[in-house]
């Protein structure tokens, strides 16, 4: 299956721009992803008719005619390696002959539904950038002739580190949206967590896959916390916990608990998430512990973004000079805005008031969230008037 990957991703844009439009006043259809794909061809075709350069029109019918079978072939089919569309089709786009970021990005804007400004926000480039790896990846498939198909369940183990990733990249934009009005995309984030369910009962002897669900569900249990009734951020430390959803935490828990001695990225990050829940009250969590768990992601996945979230544990544990030396050390986050955030912070708590409020508006500048934003300028304001 040879295809028009932009000719093919626009058919599918508009084919859920039409469920968005149907599903609600005449409902679910039993199968969401063969509807789906039936309505993006049908798109296609209609555009099609209007194309005037015949290798074009082959081009893309061959990339959508696969994706979208016909009923006689539905129904002849074995049962699928990944019984849901959706996920089947993410799996699909994570094909091993591109490179894993630029599958992750790829998959992300075709069917995660992220733009490519929060693309580019969660790899930490400029979105030029990101607009030109989505641009190469695309090219690479179709000079390439690299083929649209699901993959056979011995296929999935090269693919699932990408579909990991993404799956996260997903929930983290609904966690903390980049570029939305709001704080929290909650269709985003749930979204998320169904999906990763579905790949852990599909493949329940998967440890990381377990323990990103575990991790999603131990974050996503904080979200009617996260905001007070004026819209307002509320920091982890200030948040009401009873208002944590304990059914999530428990399932959480469970999974984590469940772990034995993996030591997965996943697993990791989702003991650190663990020990914030298993803490009824803020001054009760261990950072010493947290502290040591980031320093063991950082040895098997060393990133600056790790490194921060290290710095900040050392910070709550030994003082926030301990902390500020080691951000101050760290490389490669001047973008990021809550690098500049973070050490904000430590400055302030240092009493080095000045400098606190030139950190927090380099993170102002750079911050795209209008929550956030709003967060940072009462923050700047407070120490103003510390500094007049």
């Amino acid at each position: 299956m040879l295809g028009d990957f932009d000719a093919a991703e626009d058919a599918v844009q508009e084919a859920f721009v039409v469920a968005l439009e149907r599903w609600p006043r005449d409902g679910m259809p039993d199968t969401p992803g063969a509807w789906i794909t039936r309505v993006a061809r049908n798109k296609a075709i209609d555009r099609l008719r209007r194309e005037k350069t015949l290798q074009v029109k082959k081009e893309v019918l061959e990339g959508l005619e696969a994706l979208a079978p016909s009923s006689e072939e539905l129904d002849a089919e074995e049962e699928p390696a990944m019984p849901d569309d959706r996920l089947r089709l993410i799996f699909t786009c994570c094909h091993p002959a591109l490179r894993p970021q630029a599958r992750v990005a790829l998959t992300l804007r075709t069917l995660g539904g992220l733009t490519t400004a929060e693309i580019a926000s969660a790899f930490l480039v400029s979105e030029s950038t990101m607009a030109q790896r989505l641009v190469r990846a695309k090219g690479k498939i179709r000079d390439a002739g690299i083929p649209y198909e699901v993959p056979s369940a011995d296929q999935l183990p090269e693919r699932l580190t990408s579909v990991l990733a993404t799956l996260y990249l997903i929930f983290n934009e609904g966690y903390f949206a980049s570029g939305s009005e709001g704080l929290i995309r909650t269709e985003l984030a749930d979204e998320a967590i169904r999906l990763t369910r579905v790949l852990v009962e599909t493949l329940p002897d998967d440890p990381e896959a377990g323990s990103l669900l575990a991790l999603m569900l131990l974050q996503h249990s904080r979200r009617e916390a996260r905001l007070d009734n004026q819209g307002e951020i509320v920091l982890l430390a200030d948040q009401d916990r009873s208002l944590w959803d304990r059914d999530q935490i428990e399932e959480g828990l469970g999974l984590v608990d469940s772990l034995g001695g993996v030591v997965g990225p996943y697993a990791i990050q989702a003991r650190i998430a663990a020990e914030h829940a298993r803490a009824d009250r803020a001054e009760q969590t261990d950072w010493q512990r947290i502290a040591r768990l980031y320093g063991r992601l950082q040895r098997i996945q060393p990133t600056p973004v790790i490194e921060l979230n290290r710095a900040i544990a050392v910070a709550m544990d030994r003082g926030p000079e301990a902390g500020l030396e080691l951000i101050d050390a760290i490389d490669g986050l001047d973008r990021y805005a809550p690098y500049h955030v973070s050490r904000a912070d430590l400055l302030g708590r240092l009493g080095r008031d000045q400098e606190a409020i030139e950190a927090y508006r380099r993170g102002l500048e750079l911050s795209t969230n209008p929550v956030q934003r709003g967060f940072l300028e009462r923050q700047i304001e407070e120490l103003d008037k510390n500094v007049e």
